[in-house]
């Protein structure tokens, strides 16, 4: 005659007190509770496994935590699952796969993932990590693959309430190239931040104008290339944007300050002369150097790469790069020769991804380290020259070329 099971009631298995041996108490449909000698109440499930017809036993929790009536429910489901053929003890460690690759996939695990492959300094490594711990507030534990357009900007839309639009910007930028990476090595499927363009609010710092979208600057690179004015015009406006320098400084560049066997530019940038002294090293990529060669045949015999129209003794004027922009269709809220220096900036940052260290070194800003020293004139010189040549080779790119 089969044993009769006693249901088991909230009182008793509150009550139930621990023995010297391992107590067992049977609920029915093969749920138990285990009291330990040390006093410790576990819920088990005995049950047959699925296609191999196998007993299993599995753990559904302790009490209190789990109840009584929650351990029946578990059961109550399992047994469900198993009519219909799924094996609770493979479906809970399938749950516990995914609940891990789900943390090891978040938006945090995959940034910090990304900045430790990164070559910053230690400075540029501060920086990286203070704009991520924003997005993290808001994004650090979502899965980055579930990660929409809207929860970015919202994280942005919290910077901005508080007037820190510039801040918003940059993290935004981090955000991307977090989620490229994120592409890169499989775990999401877009970049979600370039659904976000023009959505965040401008600085209210009055910025030069300038053409910062790849696009539309390819477009400025081909008219550029087609301008029909001056010749000497014609290659100012050819070299500006492959050595962006600020524009006082390329009109009144000198013939012996170029280096044509080591393919360097090097002067004093006025901007600093009083201050520093220090040189100022531009690597000359191999589009940049060609133009130089070749104006040379026009030019070579001033003093000046780009002397005046009328006279050999005088530097172009001030306008003259700002004029044949004019002349080309671009308004002054559009584009200005100092614009160059911009979108080199934005997109070597944004797009091309160099460190931001080396970026502000090629436009002649002071960088410190970490120690707030500044860098000295030839720090990542070797990187300079590679990103100077990455960043001629993408301009040609641009224009199809």
């Amino acid at each position: 005659m089969p044993k009769v099971v006693v249901p088991l009631t909230d009182t008793r298995v509150r009550t139930i007190k621990a023995t010297d041996k391992t107590i067992k108490l049977s609920d029915g449909g093969g749920l138990y509770l285990l009291v330990d000698p040390q006093g410790k109440k576990t819920w088990r499930l005995d049950y047959t496994r699925p296609i191999i017809k196998k007993r299993n036993t599995i753990t559904l929790g302790s009490y209190p935590q789990v109840s009584l009536a929650e351990a029946r429910q578990q059961r109550d489901r399992i047994k469900k699952e198993l009519s219909e053929g799924v094996d609770p003890s493979t479906e809970k460690k399938r749950i516990a796969k995914e609940n891990l690759e789900e943390h090891l996939n978040t938006f945090q695990a995959i940034a910090e993932d990304w900045l430790s492959r990164q070559n910053y300094s230690e400075a540029t490594l501060v920086k990286a990590n203070r704009l991520l711990k924003y997005a993290y507030i808001g994004l650090g534990d979502q899965p980055i693959s579930a990660i929409t357009p809207r929860d970015i900007l919202a994280v942005c839309r919290q910077l901005e309430e508080k007037g820190t639009f510039e801040t918003a910007r940059e993290v935004k930028i981090k955000c991307g190239q977090v989620m490229r990476y994120g592409v890169a090595i499989g775990v999401c499927e877009r970049d979600m931040t370039q659904d976000l363009k023009g959505a965040l609010q401008s600085t209210s710092v009055k910025h030069r104008a300038a053409i910062t979208e790849p696009t539309d600057f390819a477009r400025l690179l081909i008219d550029i290339d087609h301008y029909d004015g001056n010749v000497t015009t014609q290659y100012a406006l050819k070299i500006a944007p492959l050595v962006f320098v600020r524009p006082g400084e390329l009109r009144t560049a000198r013939w012996a300050d170029i280096d044509f066997e080591q393919r360097l530019w090097r002067f004093t940038p006025p901007k600093t002369k009083k201050q520093t002294g220090l040189d100022h090293i531009v690597p000359l990529s191999n589009q940049a150097y060609d133009l130089f060669v070749k104006l040379k045949d026009f030019t070579g015999h001033s003093e000046y790469v780009f002397p005046a129209i009328h006279t050999q003794v005088k530097t172009m004027s001030e306008n003259t790069i700002n004029q044949a922009i004019r002349r080309l269709g671009y308004s002054s809220e559009q584009m200005c020769g100092h614009g160059f220096r911009a979108a080199a900036r934005t997109i070597l940052e944004e797009v091309l991804e160099y460190p931001i260290e080396i970026i502000e070194q090629q436009l002649a800003h002071q960088v410190r380290d970490m120690h707030g020293r500044a860098y000295n004139r030839t720090k990542h010189l070797v990187k300079r020259r590679e990103m100077m040549q990455g960043w001629a080779d993408y301009l040609d790119k641009l224009k199809g070329k």
